[in-house]
Parts: structure tokens; sequence; C-alpha cells
């Protein structure tokens, strides 16, 4: 549920509806499917979540593989990447950050699972859907303001079990395509603060990037001052 609401609207019969009734997250950003297992829930994570997955994501970031620009055939990326379970660098997924200090990733934590077991449930509304979902790496990204990332498959894993995405801080254009290549069709939608996001089955090997982020449109209480932090999970088969 999102914390924007609508104004105070005269119904022209002299009474009005008064602000907070309506939420906009009801009415302007609905629950959207963007192909065969994509599936869009805005304002999924409540605040509190929010808040709590920033904290983590600082301890993360922390050590003992700190942040870092992954390098893409000689370009260095403009987004952060910390990651839990596997480490991942382009083509490849190990226990140790060999491209950074050597040193092994922090474990996948239980409680992930859980959150990721409960994101299928949500998508499809099948109580049973996440029992077998066990996601066992995390890439946690952050966008500063000039970050950007370009079309690409998450194809590095051997399993193709779904991701699962979640967006907190600032707003972005998320840009879903098709499984062939970068080119249209797609279509763009905003990730807000609080969305999640699931592709698999035949959306599994959808190309999907972020062209822009919007400074200064997170929540004033998710936590996260500037920037926005994706989280996404994923089976490897390792």
């Amino acid at each position: 549920m999102t914390d924007s609401w609508t104004k105070r609207v005269d119904s022209g019969h002299g009474d009005a509806i008064t602000e907070g009734l309506f939420p906009v997250g009801l009415v302007g950003r609905p629950r959207r499917e963007l192909g065969a297992g994509a599936t869009w829930v805005p304002g999924w994570l409540t605040l509190e979540q929010q808040r709590w997955l920033v904290a983590r994501f600082r301890e993360w970031a922390a050590g003992p593989v700190p942040l870092r620009a992954a390098e893409v055939r000689g370009h260095r990326m403009s987004v952060q990447t910390v990651c839990l379970g596997w480490h991942w660098r382009p083509y490849e997924y190990t226990r140790a950050a060999v491209d950074v200090n050597g040193q092994p990733v922090l474990p996948f934590p239980d409680w992930m699972v859980r959150l990721g077991r409960a994101a299928l449930v949500e998508v499809t509304g099948d109580p049973g859907s996440g029992e077998g979902y066990t996601p066992d790496t995390a890439l946690v990204n952050y966008y500063d303001d000039q970050a950007r990332m370009g079309m690409h498959q998450d194809k590095d894993e051997r399993a193709r079990e779904p991701v699962v995405s979640l967006s907190i801080g600032d707003s972005c254009l998320f840009r879903f395509g098709n499984t062939r290549n970068r080119k249209q069709p797609y279509t763009d939608i905003e990730l807000a603060s609080g969305d999640l996001f699931v592709f698999g089955g035949e959306s599994r090997l959808a190309f999907h990037g972020v062209p822009k982020t919007y400074p200064g449109t997170a929540p004033g209480d998710c936590g996260l001052a500037t920037g926005r932090i994706n989280i996404t999970m994923r089976v490897t088969g390792l």
C-alpha cells in the first residue's frame, strides 16, 4: 500500500471524498501482468519492512565484501552490487568474491527464503506455490541518481526458477521486454518503493533493464534518503 493519497474531490452534491479515503495505490497503481509468468505488485512491502531491509542492506555493504561495480566486457557498471549466498560476476557465480577482495560472501539468510516464497504465493494466489522455491543467492543492487542498467537476461543461473525482485527508495523506469532480443516489444513501468516484481515461466529469460531513476521520489520514511535498492533473489542451481 502506498502512502500517497487522493486530494479532496467535490462530488457535485455538496459532499466530498475526504483525503485518505481512497488511496491512489488502489486506483492508479493496480497489480499488473506484463507477460506469462511476469507479475508486478505495487506497494507490497510496508514502510516498516522497507526500513528493516535498508538496515540489512547497510550491514551487507559493510562487509566482508563491500559494494562494488562489476565490469562487463571492459566497461564498469554504474550500478553497485553486494551479493548473498553466491558472489556474482558476469557469467559466473563463486563462493568468494574473487574479483573484489577474495573474501567469502555472506550466507543467504533463511528469512529471505521465506520472503521469496511469500512473494510467489502473492503473485499466484496459490498457498502452496512457494513450497519448493528455495533461492540461494541475492544480487542486491544500489542505484545512485546516475545509475542505469542496460537490457539483459538473467541467464547465469543453471536453474530457471522465478526471479523475485524488490524495490526500495527512489522510483525507476523499468523496461521489461521479450525473450528474443533487446528491442521492442517491451513494456515500461515505474517501479516505486515497496514494489514487488516476479518473473518466471515463459518470461524467465525476458530481457529487462533500468533506463533511468527518478531522484527525490523515495518516501521520506522508507529508510533510504537517496538512491534505490533492488533486491533480486534467484536459484542458481549450483
